[in-house]
């Protein structure tokens, strides 16, 4: 079975899903967004959350994401505005000392909330660069991807 892409009419042209005939059901994403910057400044936001002239760095960015889910259909031309039964942000330093954000979103809806998730971490990522960007631009944003999804016609998670 040949696919196509979702958000494009029979003739080309740049449409919304119709979702009007679809079941509502619970459906739940996650996004992570990773990023990489100078170990000097991650050794400050290990051992003192660094607060700069626009407030602390993780709490900003993790304000800034969950507004960001909020506004996603604003942002992006298609897509459906929702009304979240959730959207959190969890912010972390692996063992790589690399940030890791991670944006989750549920909705129990005809749509599902990748998108969401996605802007999430990735907003919640910018918010980070902007506000550790005068300590040294040498910062990272590596990838932000979807984790997983559920609800809809298909599940995904990756591994």
């Amino acid at each position: 079975m040949k696919k196509n892409f979702s958000h494009l009419s029979e003739t080309g042209d740049p449409t919304m899903v119709d979702v009007g005939e679809k079941k509502v059901s619970r459906r739940e994403a996650v996004a992570r967004a990773i990023i990489e910057m100078d170990p000097e400044i991650i050794d400050r936001l290990v051992n003192d959350e660094i607060h700069t002239k626009k407030g602390p760095v993780f709490q900003t960015a993790i304000l800034a994401g969950i507004m960001a889910t909020k506004r996603t259909s604003e942002l992006i031309p298609l897509c459906h505005p929702i009304s979240l039964d959730k959207s959190s942000i969890d912010i972390k330093i692996n063992e790589s000392k690399q940030i890791i954000i991670d944006c989750t979103c549920i909705i129990h809806s005809k749509t599902g909330v990748e998108m969401e998730a996605l802007t999430g971490a990735s907003v919640a990522a910018l918010t980070i660069y902007d506000m550790c960007k005068g300590f040294s631009h040498n910062i990272i944003i590596k990838e932000t991807k979807l984790m997983k999804k559920t609800g809809g016609k298909n599940d995904f998670k990756r591994t």
